[in-house]
């Protein structure tokens, strides 16, 4: 293969280098053809356009292949821990015992926040939205650590921002949560490990112990490995294009989040249990929603079916299934919202029309199964998924800075009027 591509514009030739990754991905390197022809490429939404090379993660939506520098999502969901999978993605190795000790505690020294923060929080209405708290509260930490706004950082400083934010955001994050109950906060309990103590913020009452179930905490660190990182989605893009203007790394994360936010991001696990309450509420026949959905005039859609990445199947929804699985078993759920969505799920596995499509169950469907189950309010789905994407978010923005990038500016073609005249009020 040649090692360039040849462009021919208004008959001049114009030769661009192609760039190949480790896992044979090509791409033709662009970079100097508006300075040598005066052209730009059209590609809305980006969705051919590589805005960067990355180290992080590899994604393969042909093959159903996902890996964390390098690792098999199915060997981390099965062998590793959240925190583990963390630092990998943040610091590109897999720690020693010694390594990850030492980044489990000083995490642990970090999950209090400012009491101050407090009073931001109470100046939120009940009916706040627990990921708007989350981006202001994200965002505020500048304010509480203004040396984090200083681009020259030392690695030592760049570090502690990183811990810092891994460490607050499942309390900012439990916080939101009780807010929109109108319960008081829970405080870090650092005994527990990063999971268990998120599930106690979020659950336990003032006066009682809350009981942690195993099988619950594994589940739970099953989902935050597998939505830790996802490539350069939409959020991901965000928090690396507010980051390449030297923006802080709790201001990025903020933008992040609020991309997130929304419902075409990162609202599909909401959206499953939304259509399921639809389906209860109609009366709970699912056999005649699985014929809407195969009435292609019925405007219907099932959620959480299929994936605009994932072609053939998603490898994290064979993963979190048997976690699903489990935790309805564990809990001993009687809920018809589940009874539903285990008969949708039946009928996707089984119904000739689904596999022909490839309309398998994917992890939003199963995620929203798991929290459902946990009492999880649906509104705060997406904050789930913000706490799991937080390390490929810090990696991102990390590796975004280290790699010195140039700040984005995306370029356009205009379609507006052509220059003209300014016409005085009283003469239009």
């Amino acid at each position: 293969m040649s090692d360039f591509a040849e462009i021919i514009l208004e008959g001049k030739s114009y030769k661009m280098p192609i760039v190949v990754g480790t896992e044979n991905e090509k791409a033709i390197d662009i970079n100097n053809l508006r300075a040598e022809s005066g052209y730009i490429t059209l590609d809305s939404g980006y969705k051919n356009t590589g805005a960067t090379e990355s180290a992080i993660t590899f994604l393969d939506g042909e093959e159903g292949i996902l890996r964390y520098r390098g690792y098999p999502i199915e060997q981390l969901a099965e062998k590793s821990s959240f925190i583990e999978v963390a630092y990998l993605l943040i610091y590109g190795a897999l720690p020693t015992q010694q390594e990850l000790d030492v980044f489990t505690n000083e995490i642990k020294i970090h999950t209090l926040v400012n009491e101050d923060m407090r009073k931001i929080l109470d100046g939120f209405p009940s009916t706040a939205h627990p990921m708007g708290i989350l981006s202001a509260l994200i965002s505020s930490l500048t304010a509480f650590y203004p040396e984090s706004l200083n681009p020259n950082q030392s690695k030592d400083e760049v570090n502690l921002t990183i811990i810092r934010l891994m460490a607050k955001l499942p309390t900012i994050a439990a916080w939101s949560y009780k807010n929109s109950i109108g319960h008081p906060v829970n405080y870090p309990k650092n005994k527990l490990d990063y999971c268990s103590n998120f599930l106690h913020m979020m659950f336990a009452y003032p006066t009682e112990e809350y009981e942690l179930n195993p099988v619950v905490v594994s589940a739970l660190n099953k989902l935050l490995i597998l939505h830790a990182d996802h490539e350069q989605n939409c959020s991901t893009s965000t928090v690396r294009l507010v980051g390449s203007a030297n923006a802080s790394l709790y201001s990025s994360v903020s933008a992040g989040i609020s991309a997130l936010w929304g419902p075409l991001h990162g609202g599909a696990n909401q959206a499953v249990i939304e259509m399921l309450e639809a389906i209860k509420a109609d009366g709970g026949d699912s056999k005649k929603f699985i014929a809407k959905a195969k009435d292609k005039d019925d405007p219907f859609r099932l959620m959480g079916f299929g994936h605009r990445v994932y072609k053939n199947f998603d490898p994290r929804a064979t993963i979190i299934k048997k976690a699903a699985d489990e935790v309805l078993t564990a809990l001993g759920v009687n809920d018809p919202i589940l009874d539903i969505a285990k008969e949708l799920e039946e009928a996707a596995l089984t119904d000739q029309y689904f596999v022909d499509r490839k309309l398998y169950p994917n992890v939003d469907f199963y995620s929203g199964i798991i929290y459902r189950a946990l009492g999880i309010p649906t509104d705060m789905f997406t904050v789930m998924f913000a706490l799991g994407r937080l390390p490929g978010w810090i990696a991102q923005w990390k590796e975004m800075r280290e790699q010195k990038e140039p700040i984005g500016r995306p370029r356009q073609v205009y379609t507006g009027d052509t220059e003209r005249n300014y016409v005085p009020m009283n003469e239009r």
